[in-house]
């Protein structure tokens, strides 16, 4: 596999993010962000600049957090709330937190002991799932070790957790050895789908929010993750990298060994909820994740740094479900990625270092969505 994915810091922070499909983000208290300050945040960015700058999709973009890393933003069911992850800038873990999707009341749900990742609202539970390593430990978890190059951690003390939407009432929904998160919810909110590396490997499944009915989706080797159903529940779309010759699977064995993986190339894949048709749409060698379906559910909307040959640009991109019709949807320098729709398609929230206070910082931002 290369290993010469050149990732600047910009960059480093957004691959910190990703391992649970998720993200590493930030504390909006950090940058002097209270929930007010978050708040402030949004009137601060007044948007009516996105055609000119070539995102014709977007009108009325926001800027919702304000220091420090956020990301994976996810919007509940209802639309009035989005739940996600941030990290201060003076450091520490990710942790869990929500706010209304106008920066307001803002709160941790999470326990802030360990680190956390993936969250999500269960639709018709008035509860909360995510993942964390709390139960290993108070402390942040190690950091991977990079001298074998860019790899992520993929800790074993990660475990899938439920709670009410305050963090009260915290139910453990995992406890197999080894890696289970990046969890996600059908809109019926009758299956959570995730990454667990329970049968040696890196693999989807799905199970009942009781933690009954567990199937294995993938089976192919290599990481299979980031998984979202489609608004109708029939189909799944994921990331995945699945090493080809024998040079690549001895460095992913040996890394997955280690609880690592090496991030350099990803694509996006759908297949139906039942793990078959399973389908690659994208093939550039480049770094595609984040996938999330069109409410329609006959396009993905994703991540990529395909567009830059240093792998340092991330923008935002569709593609149809039969990998035709790529259209490049942000052209922001830095960053762009973690998108998803509310649920009439009429909003899009996403993370950006556009606009950020510090260099390398990543905010979450919301914007009406044009067809």
């Amino acid at each position: 596999m290369k290993t010469d994915f050149n990732i600047a810091s910009l960059i480093a922070i957004l691959l910190a993010i990703i391992p649970a499909a998720c993200s590493q983000a930030v504390q909006v208290a950090s940058a002097g962000g209270t929930a007010e300050a978050a708040s402030s945040a949004v009137n601060a960015l007044s948007g009516g600049d996105e055609a000119a700058n070539g995102e014709t999709h977007f009108a009325n973009l926001h800027q919702l957090t304000d220091g420090g890393e956020n990301a994976e933003a996810y919007f509940s069911v209802d639309g009035e709330r989005l739940i996600y992850q941030s990290t201060p800038r003076d450091g520490g873990c990710d942790q869990i937190y929500s706010m209304r999707i106008d920066g307001s009341d803002n709160r941790l749900v999470s326990t802030g002991k360990g680190r956390t990742t993936c969250a999500y609202f269960i639709p018709g539970a008035d509860r909360i799932v995510y993942s964390s390593t709390h139960l290993g430990g108070d402390a942040c978890p190690a950091p991977p070790d990079r001298s074998q190059g860019y790899v992520w951690a993929i800790y074993p003390e990660y475990d899938i957790f439920t709670a009410n939407p305050d963090g009260g009432d915290l139910q453990r929904l995992t406890d197999t050895e080894g890696y289970d998160a990046e969890a996600t919810l059908s809109r019926d909110g009758e299956w959570i789908v995730f990454t667990s590396t329970r049968d040696g490997d890196l693999d989807i499944y799905k199970m009942r929010t009781d933690g009954s009915e567990l199937t294995r989706l993938t089976d192919e080797l290599g990481y299979d993750g980031g998984p979202f159903f489609s608004y109708d529940g029939s189909k799944i779309v994921y990331r995945a990298y699945h090493p080809s010759d024998d040079e690549e699977i001895a460095d992913y064995q040996r890394l997955l060994g280690q609880n690592l993986i090496r991030p350099s190339k990803l694509d996006i894949y759908v297949m139906n909820a039942d793990g078959s048709d399973k389908r690659r749409l994208t093939d550039n060698g480049a770094a595609n994740f984040a996938p999330y379906f069109f409410p329609s559910g006959d396009r993905v909307i994703f991540s990529s740094n395909m567009g830059d040959e240093r792998g340092r640009e991330f923008e935002i991109y569709a593609i149809n479900v039969d990998g035709t019709g790529l259209e490049q949807i942000t052209h922001s320098e830095g960053f762009d990625g973690f998108p998803m729709f509310n649920s009439d398609g009429t909003k899009l929230v996403f993370a950006s270092n556009r606009d950020n206070a510090m260099e390398g910082e990543t905010n979450i931002f919301i914007t009406d969505w044009v067809d």
